[in-house]
């Protein structure tokens, strides 16, 4: 899979490619990781076969305080346009939702964290992305804001009791996760120290260094292999993709 490149969208200095990344690199993809508030964002796909967006602490309507954003969201309409592979998380994936006609809203049950589970729906079964993942996966949850209403045509993938839209596809090869899969431990914890309200609704022990780095073995154990899935949907061309869940070999 030589010459795959992927555009990594670091909205926040607090949310690296982290495991994510190591995990895409693995699979033989190169990365170029664009930070927008301090540089500027491809106007296209024409160096770039993929795209991966980050979480971060602002709103997906912040575009006041953070005026790059507009751009990512046209950025990912654009992928979506053009059946561009995409891998959203967490902020990235209420910008996808946003920019194909989905909405947040702040989360109606409060903040969602943890080390927590999501459930896939019966759709998921036959993805090429999720399809082989568990039925009851392993995710980081940090998060104040949900997707309230997913775009037209976008297919929910999966569901947690606190939040319905987890995980969806918008089109054929645009994924959102409202969780976190790109985490380390050490991540979580800043994450945890800086936003003291959240913390405080995270379950007993969930917080403590050996639990995560616990929860973070088992992470690797389900995401990685999606990680190396989307790098093969990346890799292979759009006349070729299939929706069942057995990609092509690259």
């Amino acid at each position: 899979m030589g010459g795959v490149r992927i555009l990594v969208v670091q909205p926040s200095k607090l949310d690296p490619p982290g495991e994510l990344g190591e995990w895409l690199l693995a699979a033989g993809a190169e990365l170029d990781v664009v930070l927008p508030a301090e540089q500027e964002l491809p106007a296209g796909f024409d160096d770039h076969q993929g795209l991966v967006v980050l979480g971060g602490e602002m709103g997906v309507y912040d575009d006041a305080e953070h005026p790059w954003l507009a751009g990512l969201r046209a950025l990912l309409s654009k992928a979506v346009g053009e059946r561009v592979p995409v891998l959203a998380v967490c902020l990235g994936a209420q910008l996808l939702a946003v920019a194909t006609g989905g909405q947040v809203r702040p989360a109606r049950k409060g903040p969602e964290a943890g080390t927590l589970l999501v459930a896939k729906r019966d759709a998921a079964a036959e993805d090429p992305l999720l399809g082989p993942v568990p039925l009851t996966p392993d995710v980081l949850q940090f998060h104040t804001d949900e997707i309230s209403s997913l775009p037209p045509s976008a297919q929910l993938l999966a569901s947690s009791p606190k939040c319905d839209n987890q995980a969806f596809r918008v089109g054929d090869c645009a994924y959102g996760l409202q969780f976190h899969i790109e985490t380390t431990p050490d991540m979580v914890l800043e994450w945890a120290r800086l936003s003291p309200e959240v913390a405080e609704t995270v379950r007993p022990g969930q917080l403590e260094v050996e639990h995560l780095r616990e929860f973070h073995a088992d992470l690797a154990e389900t995401w990685q292999p999606v990680a190396e899935r989307f790098v093969r949907l990346v890799a292979t061309p759009p006349e070729e993709r299939t929706t069942s869940r057995f990609l092509p070999l690259a």
